[in-house]
This record gives C-alpha cells, sequence and structure tokens, in this order.
C-alpha cells in the first residue's frame, strides 16, 4: 500500500480516525521513551555490576559502599541500602530485608507508564469499533430514502468507508501490545538481575562472615 493510498484509507474513514492516530501517536511516544530508559538503566547495571563484583567476592564492602553511594543506577541503590545496614556483625538478614525493601521502591519506578501503553492499545481498538458502529448507522440512515435500485451499492459503499476505522484501530492495538510486551519482559529481565545481585552479595556477605569467624 503506497502513501496515496493509506492517505485515501485514513480520509475514507471519518472522524474517528483521528483520535485513533492520536491514540496510537500517544502510545507509541510512551513505548520509546521507556524504551531507551529501560535499555539505559539495563546498561548501567551491568557495568556497574562489572565494577563491584569482584570487590563483593573479595569481602572489600567498604571500596563497594563508597563506590554504590555515588551512583545513580538502580542496582547501585539497592546496595548502597542494603551494605547501609551491613554493620559490624555483616547480619545477613538484615541485609536482605534492606534490599527487599529497596527492590520494592525500584520496580514501581521500572514499570513506570508502561500500563499506559497496553491500555492505549486497547482504546484504539474500541475507538475502531465505535467508528464502525457509527458509519454503519449513518449508512442504514441515508439508504432508507434512497432510490431501490441504487441502496445495495450505496449500502456495500458506506458499509466498506465504515469498516476503515476497524482496521485502522487494530493496525493502531497490534503494534502497541507488541511494543506492550516487549518493555514488560525487558522490565522483568531487569528485576531478575537485581534478585541475582542481590543473591550473589548476600552470599559474599556471609562468606565474608564464616572466613572471619574461622579467624578469630
Amino acid at each position: 500500500m503506497d502513501f496515496h493510498s493509506m492517505l485515501a484509507f485514513f480520509q475514507k474513514g471519518g472522524v474517528f480516525m483521528y483520535p485513533i492516530l492520536f491514540v496510537f501517536l500517544t502510545g507509541m511516544a510512551i513505548a520509546v521513551e521507556r524504551w531507551f530508559q529501560l535499555s539505559r538503566i539495563r546498561s548501567l547495571n551491568r557495568k556497574m555490576w562489572n565494577t563491584f563484583y569482584p570487590m563483593l567476592a573479595k569481602g572489600e564492602f567498604d571500596k563497594v559502599k563508597t563506590i554504590v553511594s555515588k551512583d545513580k543506577s538502580t542496582i547501585s541503590q539497592m546496595l548502597d541500602m542494603g551494605l547501609a545496614r551491613q554493620g559490624k556483625l555483616r547480619r545477613r538478614e538484615d541485609v536482605e530485608i534492606a534490599m527487599e525493601e529497596s527492590m520494592m521502591e525500584i520496580i514501581p519506578r521500572l514499570e513506570k507508564r508502561t500500563p499506559y501503553v497496553a491500555l492505549l492499545s486497547n482504546i484504539a481498538t474500541l475507538l475502531g469499533l465505535l467508528g464502525t458502529i457509527m458509519g454503519l448507522i449513518e449508512a442504514f440512515t441515508a439508504v432508507a430514502n434512497a432510490n431501490p435500485a441504487e441502496k445495495a451499492d450505496m449500502l456495500s459503499a458506506s458499509i466498506s468507508v465504515a469498516m476503515n476505522t476497524t482496521a485502522f484501530g487494530l493496525m493502531s492495538a497490534i503494534p502497541l501490545l507488541l511494543c506492550h510486551a516487549m518493555l514488560m519482559s525487558t522490565t522483568g529481565q531487569i528485576v531478575d538481575s537485581l534478585e541475582m545481585a542481590s543473591v550473589k552479595a548476600l552470599n559474599s556477605i556471609t562468606s565474608s562472615h564464616r572466613r572471619q569467624s574461622e579467624i578469630e
């Protein structure tokens, strides 16, 4: 379908094509913004984890505290809150609780605005159906007093135009649903990586505590 065909398709759809287009563009704008944000968060988390994990494995917790306190990545925020509770005894339970509290703050920020993409997808579909119904009502009203010989042609043409809104609504909704699924999958991967990092950090703290106990 070339540009002129798409333009004619859009113009024939009637007034409901414009709100559907607005919903689609709004949803795509949100999806693109969230994708860049999540990609940036995932990249920063991976970079920071590769930086301070060797220090955690060696038990250099003070160095890790210094690094994460100055960094704004989500993984640093989580570890900063956990290591702040580490204390002299390095109790695993205290650190674990602190990290869980931090995760409860981080996850809503990761999911911010993503549900709107799915909502706008549903709205686009419903607007398409509403436009078709309104178009059919107008079509049957128009042919009610028309010449019997012309009714069939007029009705088929009107129904064809009315169906454009449903088609355009679905054409808008499907990409938005795919974007929503992609964003949710990326968010899930980030959350999984944070949980993995918290477990490895806790294991490092426990191992360090055991080594110190054996030395003492």
